[in-house]
Order: structure tokens, then C-alpha cells, then sequence
């Protein structure tokens, strides 16, 4: 227990380093169990424990947020599918390359031992993916649907691979699982009956582990059972504040995720030639990613954003090592050569997303001459109408805004929100409301204001960086009028202000008055009724 404790310290000293240094935190996990590693240290079974328990979670809070439709669009199988093969292709090509070069580890492979490991570099880390879109508030982005949409195919495609590698078929057993679904009501009875508190989250863990300990025994990989079993209750209300509830828990599982691949082996220098030019495979991947997306007409952003959340291998690398160590198809250095070369390629990946958006600042005027004549209908050219209002985030806060412009100041919002699934609830019941992500630079070049309709545009998101990011892209692209937002703490206000927003609303400041006023007057309206 007493090392499982130190692990931790060091993977706290060392993620706070990295966000000290402007990074994701995962890198100083990562660093952290390099260092240990190197030391000598190895994954107590606690650490493994608490990887495997974080990454059920994630699984099943993806589950919670899946839309099965958004599988079955063309750009996300057709875009998994061509990627997976092409990408083999390379890779295997350059494992025999390497080989014939005479180069280490890879001068004595087999074909089919190439073809093993050429295949299980084709994958993405799902794990490290959502961490990342989660850290960036953009799961609800185009980009990020997109990325989960395909990483679900590949991991299909890995769970599939495993059983038949494997040679364990689901027992006659698994068919009770189709229980599950007669089930359903009562299940989502239990939800709604949680609350709020403390039981809304036993609810999840006890469903998430109990679920996939339960696909485990009937012989198919407990993984895909917690994403089925989220995708099982995912359209009832509550699935979003069940996903919030995990949140906190599940990242702290995978700090263990993150330190265990660190710990998973120490580098040698026989192995670096062959690991930097597994590495080198690594942008070549992210740049299939984008290529293939633009040719499934999406825009150049959405295409380079979702190819750098791919831009990783997967730590499906690491037990297929193992089942080819085991196999003897490879050999045991192999799997600290994939053990490296993993967590190398979240490291990069890291760098790459944390700066992402000003990548495709900085690249933007060419990556558009990439981009198709013809467009995705999520992807085309955005007219607010007759609006000469907008409310940006239709949240609790947004929507309420929104009701208050139409109701009580008679204009004529339109409300922009990233979530498709959002847009279409606010269309279904009236309300005017376009998808478009306010963190895309080109939504505010796509949205058209230039005509001085729309005079008030309201910036209701959570995240102060998304107003800013917002107020400044408005400002840029040469938007005149007045620009309000909401702000959490104090020292928000000046950021807001220095980004081009005139007014700020402090939520927690201007509650209590508005309560107060608000009671007041229904006070006043009683005493003029009673008169």
C-alpha cells in the first residue's frame, strides 16, 4: 500500500509540474511513471486496479453521451474504415522497410509478426482522447463527436480482434444479457428515483462495474459492456448529471491509467531508432485523419482538429503485444517497445491538442484551399434570419436569456449551441437555435453579421475562455454591436472586458439581488391585488 501511495505522490508532483509548465496534467502522469520505472518501480496491483476501474468509467460515461445515429453517418464508419486499412498498409510496409535496413527488433520479424503489430498501431487511445476533449469542454463539438464516433468503431473492431485471438467465444449464457432490455424501464425507474446526491452516484458505479463484471462473465470483454450499458439508459434526462456526477471519480482512476503506462517499461537505447520512427508514423496518422475527412466534405478545422485527437496509438498496443508475446509470434522486448512508444505518442499528442487551435490558426489560409466545394449539412454556411438578437450557449442561463429577449423585450433572438441534440430539442418547442461551436474561428466566419441586423449578441457559456474566445473572433471579424456575458468569479470580468464584451453578468454576485427583487415584487403585486 505504502508504494501505491508514493506512485501517487510522484504522479501528483509530476502532473502539477506540467500544468505549472502550461500542459495537460496526463503528461506529467505519463513522465512520472517513466521516472519511476527507471528508478526500478513496477505497477502495484492497486495501480492496475485503479486503471481498470477508470477505464470501465469512461467507457460508460460514453456510453451516457452516445448517439448510436452518429455511427451510422458515412464520414464516421467510412472515415474509421479507409483509415484502418491505409494506415496498415503504411505501417507494415515500414516495419518490413525497418527490417531490411537492418534495424533492431525488427531485422529477424516475420510477416505475420509485422502484420500483428502493424495492426494494432491502426488504433487511437480512446482513453486519452476523451480526457482531452472533456479538458477542453468540447465533447459536444462536430470534431469531438466525430473523434468518439470513430475511436467506438475502432474499439469494436479491437474487442472483436481479442475474442477471436483469443478463442473465447461469449458463452449461451450471453443471451441472458438480452434481458437487459425488457429491463430497461426498471432501470431507468432506479435512476430517476436516485436523487441528486451520493445515491445518483452509487447508482452509476454499481451499474458501470456490476454491468461489466457481468458481460465478463459471459465471456465478452466487460469494457464494451460498461459503453453498452451506458448507451442503455442514455436518453433519459438524467444521463447528463449522472456523466457529471463520474466525472471527478473516474479522472482520478485514470491517474492510475496514465501512471501504469509509464510504468509499463523503461526505454532502451537499442529501441530508440525503432521507437522514433514509430513516432514519425504517429503525424502521418493524424494527417490520414484530416485528408480522409476533407475528401467526406467536412471543413478543413473540423478535419485537422479530429485527426490530432486521433493522433495517438492506442493502449489496445499493449495486450496485443502480450497476446503475441504469449502467442510467441514476438518477442518480449516488444512489449516495452510499444509500452514506450505509447506513452511518447500521448506526450506529443498532448502538446499537439493543448495548442490545437493555434495550429489551425496559423494554418488556416491553406488548409481552406484543402476544403471541398460541396459540404456536410452541419458543415455549411450559417444565416441567422431576421434575428437582431443572439444568445450563444442554450443552457439553463442561455435559454432563460433567450425567453427574456422574445418575451419581454419583443426581439428576435437566434441561439447557437455546439450540441445537435440541444439544437433540436430548442427547435422542437419554437425557439430559433443554429449548431455551430463558438470556439471554431470559422463559425464566426461562416455565421453572417456583417448586415447590422443582429444588435445584442449574449455569450452564455460556462467556460470564461469560451466567451473570450468568442468576443474576440466577434471583434475580429468586425461585429459592432454590444456584447454581454457571464462571469463565475471577480477576476473574470476584467479578461471579459479586455476581450471586447461592454457588459458582464456575475452569476453568483447577481443572484441573490435578482431573488431578492424577484420576491419583492411578487411581495408588491400581493399587496396591490389585496388593495
Amino acid at each position: 500500500m505504502s508504494e501505491t501511495i508514493a506512485w501517487l505522490v510522484g504522479a501528483f508532483v509530476g502532473g502539477l509540474i506540467a500544468r505549472q509548465l502550461g500542459l495537460p496534467p496526463l503528461v506529467g502522469y505519463l513522465i512520472a511513471g517513466f521516472g519511476l520505472r527507471s528508478a526500478g518501480a513496477e505497477a502495484t496491483e492497486m495501480i492496475e486496479r485503479l486503471a481498470d476501474l477508470g477505464v470501465t468509467l469512461l467507457l460508460f460515461t460514453i456510453g451516457l453521451k452516445l448517439r448510436l445515429t452518429s455511427l451510422a453517418e458515412s464520414h464516421v464508419w467510412g472515415a474509421a474504415g479507409a483509415h484502418a486499412f491505409i494506415f496498415f498498409l503504411l505501417s507494415l510496409s515500414t516495419l518490413l522497410g525497418l527490417g531490411w535496413l537492418d534495424v533492431p527488433y525488427v531485422r529477424d520479424i516475420s510477416p505475420v509478426s509485422a502484420m500483428v503489430v502493424a495492426f494494432a498501431l491502426s488504433f487511437s487511445s480512446t482513453v486519452f482522447a476523451v480526457k482531452v476533449l472533456e479538458d477542453k469542454g468540447e465533447m459536444a463539438a462536430l470534431y469531438g463527436t466525430l473523434a468518439i464516433g470513430i475511436l467506438i468503431v475502432q474499439d469494436l473492431a479491437a474487442v472483436l480482434f481479442l475474442e477471436a485471438s483469443l478463442g473465447k467465444a461469449p458463452t449461451p449464457w450471453a443471451l441472458l444479457l438480452l434481458a437487459l432490455l425488457p429491463l430497461r424501464r426498471a432501470l431507468l425507474w432506479l435512476l430517476e428515483q436516485s436523487g441528486h446526491g451520493e445515491l445518483l452516484l452509487l447508482f452509476g458505479i454499481s451499474f458501470a462495474l456490476g454491468g461489466a463484471h457481468l458481460f465478463e462473465m459471459v465471456q465478452i470483454k466487460g469494457d464494451l459492456g460498461a459503453l453498452l450499458l451506458g448507451v442503455l439508459i442514455a436518453s433519459h434526462p438524467k444521463a447528463g448529471e449522472l456523466a457529471k456526477a463520474l466525472l471527478g471519480l473516474k479522472d482520478l482512476f485514470l491517474v492510475g491509467f496514465f501512471l501504469s503506462i509509464g510504468l509499463s517499461a523503461a526505454p532502451n537505447l537499442d529501441m530508440l531508432p525503432l521507437v522514433a520512427a514509430l513516432l514519425a508514423l504517429l503525424l502521418v496518422k493524424a494527417f490520414l485523419f484530416e485528408q480522409l475527412l476533407l475528401d467526406f466534405r467536412l471543413r478543413a478545422r473540423t478535419a485537422l482538429l479530429c485527426g490530432l485527437s486521433l493522433a495517438s496509438y492506442s493502449e489496445f498496443g499493449l495486450i496485443v503485444a502480450a497476446l503475441a508475446v504469449k502467442m510467441g509470434w514476438l518477442s518480449a522486448d516488444w512489449l516495452a517497445i510499444i509500452g514506450i512508444t505509447l506513452a511518447l505518442s500521448l506526450i506529443i499528442a498532448s502538446l499537439l491538442n493543448a495548442r490545437s487551435h493555434y495550429l489551425y490558426e496559423l494554418f488556416s489560409a491553406r488548409l481552406r484551399r484543402q476544403e471541398r466545394p460541396q459540404r456536410i449539412p452541419v458543415e455549411r454556411e450559417i444565416d441567422p434570419g431576421n434575428a437582431n438578437a443572439m444568445v450563444v450557449g442554450m443552457g439553463r442561463v442561455g435559454t432563460g436569456a433567450y425567453d427574456s429577449l422574445a418575451r419581454d423585450r419583443g426581439m428576435y433572438p437566434v441561439g447557437v449551441d455546439a450540441d445537435q441534440e440541444t439544437v433540436a430539442r430548442h427547435n422542437a418547442v419554437g425557439r430559433h437555435v443554429v449548431q455551430g461551436s463558438a470556439t471554431d474561428a470559422d463559425f464566426w466566419h461562416r455565421l453572417h453579421l456583417d448586415d447590422g441586423r443582429v444588435k445584442l449578441v449574449l455569450l452564455a457559456m460556462p467556460a470564461v475562455s469560451e466567451n473570450v474566445f468568442a468576443a474576440e473572433h466577434l471583434r475580429k471579424e468586425g461585429y459592432a454591436g454590444s456584447i454581454g456575458a457571464i462571469a463565475k468569479f471577480p477576476d473574470d470580468e476584467a479578461v471579459l472586458r479586455a476581450a471586447g464584451v461592454g457588459q458582464v453578468f456575475n452569476l453568483y454576485a447577481e443572484a441573490g439581488s435578482g431573488f431578492a427583487q424577484h420576491v419583492c415584487e411578487a411581495r408588491q403585486a400581493v399587496a396591490n391585488a389585496a388593495a
